[in-house]
């Protein structure tokens, strides 16, 4: 599944433009920990996070993210989007908590794959 279709299947709000929006979104992790995510984040990952400091652009370079992802409407510095615009980072914004993201994601990204 890619960026885009996760966008759509989700009702996301694009914050960065056409940033990544073709590329594969293959696993999900939620953290709100750097560290742990820097530890456990997986390959082509969305990562649903309510962190919204320049840090988190950091650690998403680092580790190739596929998307970051913050749930509940939450405000963001056009500072930060600017920067993860010039990062190539794709920033995505739902209405829904963390833990429903989550759900969604999984279950969106299991079907695509064909696991119950």
């Amino acid at each position: 599944m890619t960026v885009r279709e996760l966008v759509a299947a989700l009702d996301l709000e694009v914050l960065t433009g056409d940033i990544n929006l073709d590329r594969q979104a293959g696993s999900g992790y939620t953290s709100d920990l750097l560290s742990d995510v820097i530890a456990n984040i997986g390959d082509d990952a969305v990562w649903i996070t309510i962190q919204r400091h320049v840090n988190i652009l950091g650690v998403a370079k680092l580790k190739d993210v596929s998307a970051i992802i913050i749930p509940r409407n939450l405000a963001l510095e056009e500072a930060f989007l600017a920067k993860a615009r010039e990062e190539g980072i794709a920033v995505l914004r739902g209405s829904k908590s963390a833990f429903e993201l989550s759900a969604l994601i999984y279950n969106a990204l299991t079907r695509g794959r064909g696991v119950a």
